[in-house]
């Protein structure tokens, strides 16, 4: 389960933050995850949970926005949701694609006091 190691290294980022911000409490954390890192938010969720008890972090809130594996078409300039792997674009059948999301492991805000 390697959300457990990517919670530990969340927190050990937050914990750094809030000591360079002088903020005491963790209130929220959001994180952006995309569809390709394999991180299971409900797992992460659970992780989160479990690592935050009895710290300085207990009662803290996690925020996972979800990314699609999405795709952009050089030919054409479409941008779409790639699915099974499907590397065509649908508007005009190209396989000449750029990856532009999909693979985000993002701390994107925190809330403390």
């Amino acid at each position: 389960m390697h959300e457990m190691s990517i919670t530990r290294s969340m927190l050990d980022i937050v914990r750094r933050e809030m000591e360079a911000n002088d903020i005491h409490a963790l209130r929220k954390l959001k994180v952006r995850i995309g569809e390709l890192t394999a991180v299971e938010p409900d797992t992460l969720k659970f992780c989160f949970d479990v690592a935050i008890k009895g710290t300085p972090f207990e009662g803290a809130e996690l925020e996972i926005e979800e990314v699609p594996l999405g795709g952009k078409c050089r030919d054409c300039g479409g941008e779409f949701r790639i699915t099974a792997f499907d590397n065509r674009c649908p508007k005009c059948g190209s396989t000449d694609i750029e990856r532009v999301s999909g693979d985000e492991l993002d701390i994107i805000s925190m809330e403390g006091d």
